[in-house]
């Protein structure tokens, strides 16, 4: 059996009989083939080609697979991201700390101005005209109390009642738990009893005491007029002191 230029094996001997060479010539090669240009794949977000299977564009990063555009950079981001200089030799670099925020401050509320002041006194002479039967206290320096609201009740602390007086008279039982009310308009002031058991007094800075209780209803208080109440207790209503006013602020 004979074989032909292009390798076939052939029963005739002068052609082939498979490609119909003439047998006996010279060899005919094969034409070479070029091989396939390969695939690219352009992208759809900045146009650069790239190998058919890639998963992600070279140049900007657009995600063949889901369709995600690529995360443009803040231009912190691009400044933290930067390289840093190759120095000539390895340096090991300190840790950064994390540096805490400062602490939001707590808000302060300001207290309102003490612009008025009662004064709390023993008055012995007042004890001795009421000829109460409990033991009266040590005269001394007064109870000093800041008048910071239009009205302040003057009585005596009930827990069970729920009492609790702006001008407490503590000890002295002669005063009724809701004795009597004070009450201003900033510049006046009115005092008023409420039906308390032994009455309320307005007398002068000087001269004899109070004899008769003041009537109902609402009495303006005279400048350097006191009040009288209970066993032993004289109240004098006056302006706060630039001190006292810094000492309430507080």
């Amino acid at each position: 059996m004979a074989t032909c230029p292009a390798g076939h094996p052939s029963n005739q001997a002068d052609f082939c009989d498979v490609c119909g060479l003439p047998i006996g010539g010279e060899p005919i090669s094969a034409p070479a083939v070029e091989p396939d240009a390969p695939q690219t794949l352009n992208c759809p977000n900045c146009t650069t080609a790239n190998v058919a299977d890639a998963l992600f564009c070279e140049n900007c990063g657009y995600d063949f697979t889901t369709g995600a555009l690529p995360v443009a950079e803040t231009a912190e981001q691009l400044e933290v991201a930067a390289p840093e200089p190759v120095a000539a030799e390895p340096v090991a670099s300190a840790p950064v700390e994390s540096v805490p925020s400062p602490a939001t401050a707590p808000t302060v509320l300001k207290r309102p101005p003490v612009e008025w002041i009662a004064e709390l006194w023993i008055d012995p002479d007042w004890y001795a005209a009421q000829g109460s039967t409990d033991p009266l206290p040590s005269p001394g320096l007064p109870d000093i109390v800041a008048l910071i609201k239009p009205s302040s009740l003057i009585g005596r602390v009930s827990h069970s009642r729920g009492i609790f007086p702006d001008v407490d008279c503590e000890l002295d039982t002669g005063c009724s738990r809701r004795h009597a009310m004070l009450t201003t308009d900033g510049t006046r002031w009115w005092v008023e009893d409420l039906n308390s058991a032994n009455g309320t007094f307005v007398g002068a800075a000087a001269g004899p005491l109070p004899a008769m209780p003041i009537p109902q209803g609402r009495v303006e208080l005279a400048a350097g007029q006191r009040i009288y109440l209970g066993a032993w207790t004289r109240i004098v209503i006056r302006k706060a002191t630039q001190d006292e006013q810094e000492a309430f602020a507080g």
